[in-house]
């Protein structure tokens, strides 16, 4: 079946656009690009991945993970760190060191494959292992 259209964005309501651009070209690569009309809208090209947009959004509140009953979820995105835990364990230091938060770091004993932690204005967010072909 041929699409409809093609996928564009991932966009991300939030408090301040440009802050979290920053926080996700730290985690997976590219330049934040202000739109000309002003930065309540922020675009950032993950190379060789999906655009992302950040736009402003009064009175924004955060999702409360895993909560379904208050604001849910609403989505998340999911980076593989890497073929080992060792690789999780490293980003794992450098997402938290950029902002990041801990929300499920129980692997259960490598039964998981992701850990989850939110960004820096509350949106939910795995580090995953990438199994080993």
């Amino acid at each position: 079946m041929a699409p409809v259209a093609r996928l564009r964005n991932v966009v991300l309501d939030c408090p301040d656009p440009l802050a979290l651009a920053r926080f996700y070209a730290q985690v997976a690569g590219g330049t934040p690009e202000v739109d000309e009309d002003g930065p309540e809208w922020v675009v950032l090209q993950v190379p060789g991945g999906p655009r992302l947009g950040f736009q402003y959004s009064a009175g924004y509140t955060p999702p409360e993970w895993p909560r379904a009953d208050r604001n849910g979820q609403q989505f998340h995105l999911d980076f593989d760190a890497g073929p080992s835990w060792a690789d999780v364990d490293a980003a794992q230091e450098k997402v938290l060191a950029l902002g990041a938060r801990p929300l499920d770091l129980d692997d259960q004993g490598g039964k998981k494959d992701f850990r989850v932690f939110a960004d820096p204005a509350g949106h939910p967010f795995c580090l995953c292992t990438i199994p080993e072909a």
